[in-house]
């Protein structure tokens, strides 16, 4: 099995260092619930379809993302405490790329 390190800023403001899987097909959402650094029922909940925005981080450094896709765009141009480095966890899947990438989740609305 293939793994990243990540850096995720809960909000609390505490920070984790984590160990994700470049082979299990997830998202950056999934791996904040696999650790739960946010309490269960607050990230996540429309099952990752960019939908809600619970799932809304800040990108703190430069790492190669996907771009965002449409959904992805539409649901960010909706949702609260935007800045310009937000993205949807659920729609950054976890790929060898992501080496090294630091996120802090965004506020809960």
């Amino acid at each position: 099995m293939s793994e990243i390190t990540l850096k995720i800023i809960d909000r609390d403001g505490v920070a984790h260092t984590v160990q994700a899987p470049t082979d299990m097909a997830m998202n950056i959402m999934e791996v904040v619930r696999a650790y739960e650094l946010a309490p269960e029922g607050t990230i996540g909940i429309c099952g990752g379809m960019a939908m809600c925005a619970s799932c809304q981080c800040y990108v703190l450094n430069e790492v190669p993302l996907p771009e965002m896709g449409p959904d992805e765009d539409a649901m960010l141009s909706e949702a609260f405490n935007v800045k310009p480095n937000s993205r949807l966890g659920c729609q950054i899947p976890i790929t060898n790329e992501l080496e090294g990438l630091e996120i802090a989740l965004a506020p809960e609305e």
